[in-house]
């Protein structure tokens, strides 16, 4: 049941993405007036019911235009980064959006007095790794506390959920390939964590103020090989297939063609950033500076796959037959 609606306001920007509409229903339970600010607002309509009569609004804002970030942040309480990019396109690049979008949030925030900001890096964050991914989400870390010292960085693993984009993925490539690639030999680490409990944790820094100032790293409750996460998969969609280990020059190779189509199914760089384990540190485990300080208890990967791998099955979610 959501609480009452209140006067408190939270600017979401990236709000209608995978991890965003799951974080502005957190904030919409919790009686959050939510201002999504994304740069298609006739797109993110299907926000709106998530919340009562007017609570949630979507605004045109662009990470590349100051300007919209200063409308979108004007008069809010609370304000929440969600925006990044797997790949880079013509427009989109990791610099411009991972860091100087990043800074230009901060920024604003601070200058419009906002109490609370959170910003989504991600776990492999790192000045001197070999992905640019990684190196730009570090920058963006360090541009945001420069700009606002007090703001909360959230650095999540691989998140799964309704509309994913791995699981999701290997899914529809299994429905139709005999073999599934695996990179590296599929040796690579994850942690593998829950759309809504990242959603959680992002709502209870903002309504609760958990962990405010702080640099969390949220994994679920098991660590998986790439390997053993696709046997999962295939186990929830009822089917065989052949995982055939990929070294990671063969796979470099492979994506340096790949990335060129208009959506790439893998890039160079996500190859790099396969080379590293997506696991929550140890120092981050032995401080406290996981799910477990917003005392949430991750859910399971086998818990929440069925829910919506289902419909990859060979005969469709309600007639579950032997594996093809």
């Amino acid at each position: 049941m959501n609480a009452p609606v209140s006067d408190k306001l939270a600017t979401v920007f990236g709000g209608s993405g995978f991890v965003g509409r799951h974080v502005v229903r957190a904030l919409a339970k919790r009686g959050w007036r939510v201002r999504a600010a994304v740069r298609r607002p006739d797109l993110a309509n299907h926000l709106q019911p998530m919340g009562a009569v007017g609570q949630i609004q979507p605004v045109q804002a662009n990470l590349r235009y100051p300007e919209s970030i200063a409308r979108a942040v004007e008069d809010a309480d609370a304000v929440i980064n969600l925006v990044g990019i797997l790949y880079e396109t013509r427009r989109q690049k990791f610099q411009t959006v991972h860091v100087d979008g990043a800074a230009a949030v901060a920024a604003a925030a601070a200058k419009e007095g906002v109490g609370t900001l959170v910003h989504m890096s991600a776990i492999g964050a790192d000045s001197g790794s070999k992905s640019q991914y990684a190196r730009t989400k570090a920058a963006g870390e360090e541009a945001v506390r420069a700009a606002m010292p007090g703001a909360t960085i959230i650095r999540p693993s691989i998140v799964f959920g309704p509309e994913d984009g791995f699981f999701n993925t290997f899914a529809a490539l299994a429905r139709y390939s005999p073999v599934l690639p695996l990179i590296g030999g599929g040796t690579t680490r994850f942690q593998p964590v829950f759309v809504g409990d990242v959603a959680q944790v992002f709502a209870e820094t903002v309504d609760k103020g958990t962990g405010a100032g702080g640099t969390f790293e949220l994994g679920g409750p098991e660590i998986r090989t790439f390997a053993e996460c696709l046997k999962t998969m295939l186990t929830v969609i009822d089917r065989r297939r052949l995982l055939m280990p990929l070294p990671f020059w063969m796979a470099k190779v492979d994506a340096w063609f790949l990335q060129m189509l208009p959506k790439p199914l893998l890039t160079v760089d996500q190859v790099r950033l396969l080379q590293t384990d997506n696991v929550v540190s140890d120092e981050a485990a032995a401080e406290g500076r996981t799910l477990a300080a917003y005392g949430i208890t991750p859910k399971m990967l086998e818990a929440v796959l069925p829910t919506y791998l289902s419909r990859f099955r060979p005969h469709g979610q309600y007639d579950r037959q032997h594996s093809v």
